[in-house]
């Protein structure tokens, strides 16, 4: 019985004229070489651009970050980033106070608390929670 055709390995080692840089706390690898297509194959050239990145990026990991041992399995723990990334949209501006909202600051009214809110205080005759106000109270 005759085996089934594999394809051989790749290399695991990626031979590139300027070597990636990396931001290993935001998983970036980025490649400041050229790309160069072949247009003939392209979905191949592109699968190999890809997988090159991909296996340095794992490489670094696996070289430059500490590996942990547990009972879950094995943890990788990444750095902290070293590239900052831009807000999406620009921090919002403040709303501008309504009509109650500059009221209440004239007047030095401040909003309940989450205690005097609550419709429940101890009685230390029964020893139970009894109600404050409302029903069965």
């Amino acid at each position: 019985m005759a085996l089934p055709s594999s394809k051989p390995k790749l290399p695991v080692a990626v031979e590139k004229p300027t070597p990636y840089t990396f931001d290993l706390g935001h998983l970036l690898a980025e490649d400041p070489n050229p790309v160069t297509l072949d247009r003939d194959n392209l979905e191949q050239s592109l699968a190999e651009l890809a997988r090159d990145g991909a296996q340095s990026l794992i490489n670094q990991f696996l070289s430059t970050c500490p590996l942990n041992s547990t009972a879950e399995g094995v943890l990788l723990t990444l750095p902290a980033p070293s590239t900052r990334l831009p807000r999406e949209k620009p921090v919002p501006q403040a709303k501008p106070p309504t009509k109650w909202g500059r009221f209440a600051a004239k007047k030095g009214i401040k909003p309940k608390t989450r205690e005097q809110r609550r419709n429940l205080a101890f009685d230390e005759q029964t020893g139970e929670w009894q109600r404050k106000w409302g029903y069965k109270a």
